[in-house]
């Protein structure tokens, strides 16, 4: 019998449904006060529009202008680029462990003009080195277990300056835990916004 040596490369199945599948997603909208383009595909968390979460988070952020900022866990970059330009005279960098996330991140900073903004390939904070951040914010999974965001509070008080912020926003199902470890690793706590499915809450590094 005819020993075959090397395996066919199999080609991902094309179809209509799939063609279109494959086309990247585009949407505009409007965050605090920027009119904004972004795009995304399947795979990555809201894909085809702003999630609540993020919106609520916005709404209860303050950032001067001239702010450090950084988006853990940044997507397709909502959050991070909306950070750069309420901040234009600071840097902003994003981070995600989806290489995809990234490079959607990086295109749409692009698109949008957020020349201040970044995207990077991490896990967590765990690529940076001594940078310092004047505002940290993540839109926190809700399946990222405890042990990953134990992770994300010690990493976030060493690369925050002092009297720099945390923001999160997590499902209310995680409000007592994120208040229990604020407290626990910052010294502080304070609930910003308890909505019907999210809340928001920061903590403070102080000096």
């Amino acid at each position: 019998m005819r020993q075959i040596s090397e395996r066919a490369h199999i080609m991902p199945a094309k179809t209509p449904l799939t063609d279109k599948l494959r086309e990247p997603l585009k949407f505009t909208t409007e965050l605090k006060g920027f009119p904004l383009q972004f795009e995304s595909t399947w795979g990555i968390f809201s894909p085809r529009e702003v999630d609540e979460g993020s919106r609520l988070l916005l709404d209860h952020i303050e950032v001067d202008k001239t702010a450090n900022c950084f988006d853990l866990g940044c997507g397709y970059g909502v959050l991070g680029i909306t950070l750069a330009k309420m901040a234009p005279e600071g840097t902003t960098i994003m981070a995600d462990k989806d290489f995809v996330a990234v490079d959607y991140a990086n295109k749409n900073a692009k698109t949008n003009r957020a020349t201040n903004a970044k995207a990077i390939l991490s896990n967590g904070l765990e690529q940076l080195t001594d940078e310092k951040f004047d505002v940290i914010v993540s839109n926190i999974p809700a399946k990222v277990g405890n042990e990953m965001l134990t992770l994300f509070l010690h990493d976030a008080l060493e690369h925050l300056n002092p009297g720099g912020r945390f923001y999160v926003v997590t499902i209310n199902g995680l409000r007592q835990f994120m208040k229990r470890n604020f407290n626990e690793v910052f010294g502080n706590y304070k609930k910003h916004k308890q909505g019907k499915n999210y809340t928001v809450a920061s903590a403070i590094k102080l000096p």
